[in-house]
C-alpha cells in the first residue's frame, strides 16, 4: 500500500454501522459502570447488608489494587498485536468473564456477615479487574479508527449516547425486574436475576462491537521500557490537564450517583418507583446531552463548551441545595434534569480530546503510547472511584445512616449536601482547570498537518 492510499484510508469517514458497533462496546461497559455508579452503594447497604464503613474501606482497597493492574493492561496493549489488531480481540475473549463478574457481584450468598464480606471483596475485585481489562483496550480503539478529529468526535458521540442507553436500561429495568413483588419478597434474588439479565446483554454487545469495529491505523509496537513510557506521559502537559479534570469530575459524578438513591428515598421521601424515576431523569437528560453536544460542537469551540458546561452545572448544583426543600419532589426533578443535561455536554469532547492529546504527545516528543495514555486516564478514574466510595461510606457513618429506618433531619440534609454541594464544587474546579487546555482551533489544525507530514515521511509499504 502506498503512502497516499494509506492516508486516504485512515482519514476516510467511519460508517454509521461501525460507529454503532463502537458505541455498543461502551454500552456493554456501562452495564457495569452505571451499576457501580448508581446502584452498588445502595445495593451493598440496603440489600446485601454491609455496614457503610466496611463498604467504604472495601472500595478504597479494591481500587488501590486495581490501580496497580491498570498500567500493566496498558503496557500489554501497547506491546502486543494479534491477527485481529491491537485492541479488538480483548472484547471478544473477555466478554463472558466480564458478564459473569457482574452476575457474581450482585449475588448475595446465604453466609454469615464475615463470609459475606469476603464474598463482597472477591466479587467486587473480580468485576473491577474485568472492567479494567476490557475498558483500557476499548477506549484505545478510538485512536486507531481514524485520525480525523471530526470523525473521532462523531464516534465519541455515538459511544456516549449508547453508554447512556445502558445507564437508562439499568435505572429502569433493574429496579423493575428486581422488584420484591416479582420474587416473592426476595429483593436479593431480584437484584441477582436483574443484573444477570444485564450481564447477558453486555456479552452480546461486546461481540457485536468486535464484529463491526475496524482498526484502520496500525502503529508499530512500542519498544520503550515501561518507565520510559511513563516518563513521556508525564511530559505531555495537555494530557495531564485532561487527567486532572477527569479525576475531579469522576469524584463528583460518583458521589452524586451514589447518593441519588438515598436523596430520592430519604430527603424527598420517595418510594422505590420515585427513586427509579429520579435515576431515569438523570439518564434521560444525559441522553439528550449527547445529541445536543454533537450539534453544539459543530458550531462552537468544543473546549469552551467543556469548561463552560462544568461551571454552569456546578453553580446549579449549589443552588439546588438552597432552593429544594425536603419532600419537594417536582423541583428536585427539574434541577436534577438540568444539572445532568448540562454537565454531560462535555462527555464526547473529553474522549476525543484524549485522542488529540495522544497526537500532541507524538508530535511534541516523537513517541506514541496510546495504550498507556488511556491507561493513565483509567488510572485516574479508578483512584477517583475509590476515593468517592470512601467519602460516601464515611458520610453515611457520620450521618448515622440506618438502612430502612426513617432518616433524621441531620441525616436528610447531610445527604442533600453530599448530593449537591460536593459535586457542584468539584465541577466548578473542573471548569477552571480546563481553561488551561490549549489543543483547540488553530493548534489542532497545526497538529493535523504535522501528523500528515510525519506519515508522508514514512517509507511506502
Amino acid at each position: 500500500m502506498n503512502t497516499q492510499s494509506a492516508n486516504t484510508q485512515i482519514n476516510s469517514s467511519v460508517s454509521r454501522l461501525e460507529k454503532l458497533g463502537y458505541g455498543a462496546g461502551d454500552m456493554a461497559i456501562n452495564v457495569a459502570y452505571s451499576s457501580m455508579m448508581l446502584l452498588i452503594t445502595y445495593f451493598y447497604t440496603d440489600v446485601y447488608g454491609l455496614a457503610p464503613q466496611d463498604m467504604g474501606l472495601m472500595f478504597v482497597i479494591v481500587r488501590v489494587l486495581d490501580s496497580v493492574i491498570t498500567p500493566v493492561v496498558g503496557y500489554i496493549c501497547d506491546n502486543f498485536t494479534s491477527r485481529w489488531g491491537r485492541y479488538r480481540h480483548y472484547l471478544l475473549f473477555l466478554a463472558i468473564p466480564f458478564g459473569f463478574s457482574i452476575f457474581l457481584t450482585f449475588t448475595t450468598p446465604d453466609f454469615d456477615y464475615r463470609s459475606k464480606l469476603i464474598w463482597a471483596y472477591a466479587s467486587y475485585s473480580f468485576v473491577t479487574i474485568m472492567f479494567t481489562a476490557v475498558t483500557i483496550p476499548y477506549i484505545s480503539i478510538l485512536n486507531v479508527l481514524t485520525v480525523n478529529p471530526k470523525e473521532r468526535l462523531s464516534a465519541s458521540g455515538y459511544r456516549l449516547f449508547m453508554a447512556k442507553l445502558a445507564a437508562f436500561s439499568v435505572t429502569i429495568f433493574v429496579p423493575m425486574l428486581s422488584s420484591a413483588t416479582i420474587w416473592q419478597g426476595d429483593l436479593q434474588l431480584g437484584f441477582q436475576m436483574a443484573m444477570g439479565f444485564m450481564a447477558v446483554m453486555a456479552i452480546f454487545l461486546f461481540v457485536f462491537c468486535f464484529s463491526q469495529v475496524k482498526e484502520r491505523i496500525r502503529y508499530p509496537n512500542v519498544t520503550l521500557k515501561f518507565s520510559q513510557q511513563v516518563f513521556h506521559l508525564v511530559k505531555n502537559d495537555q494530557l495531564l490537564i485532561l487527567c486532572f479534570s477527569f479525576f475531579l469530575s469522576s469524584i463528583g459524578f460518583m458521589i452524586r450517583g451514589a447518593m441519588a438513591m438515598y436523596y430520592a428515598g430519604y430527603f424527598l421521601g420517595g418510594s422505590i418507583e420515585v427513586q427509579s424515576a429520579f435515576l431515569a431523569a438523570n439518564v434521560s437528560a444525559s441522553l439528550l446531552a449527547m445529541v445536543a453536544s454533537t450539534w453544539l460542537t459543530k458550531r462552537y469551540c468544543k473546549i469552551r463548551l467543556f469548561y463552560t458546561s462544568q461551571i454552569v452545572a456546578g453553580v446549579l448544583s449549589v443552588l439546588m441545595f438552597f432552593c429544594v426543600a425536603d419532600h419537594e419532589i417536582l423541583l428536585a426533578f427539574i434541577f436534577f434534569f438540568l444539572i445532568s443535561f448540562i454537565v454531560d455536554l462535555h462527555a464526547p469532547v473529553f474522549w476525543s480530546a484524549i485522542a488529540d492529546a495522544v497526537d500532541y504527545g507524538q508530535c511534541k516528543h516523537g513517541v506514541r503510547v496510546p495504550g498507556m495514555t488511556f491507561c493513565l486516564v483509567s488510572f485516574c478514574q479508578k483512584i477517583a472511584i475509590g476515593l468517592a466510595g470512601a467519602i460516601v461510606g464515611t458520610l453515611l457513618v457520620v450521618l448515622d445512616y440506618k438502612p430502612g429506618e426513617e432518616a433524621t433531619e441531620y441525616a436528610m440534609y447531610g445527604i442533600a449536601f453530599a448530593f449537591t454541594i460536593i459535586p457542584g464544587v468539584l465541577h466548578i474546579l473542573v471548569g477552571i482547570v480546563m481553561q488551561k487546555y490549549t489543543l483547540k482551533g488553530v493548534e489542532m489544525s497545526r497538529l493535523g498537518r504535522q501528523l500528515d507530514a510525519m506519515k508522508s515521511a514514512q517509507p511506502a509499504e
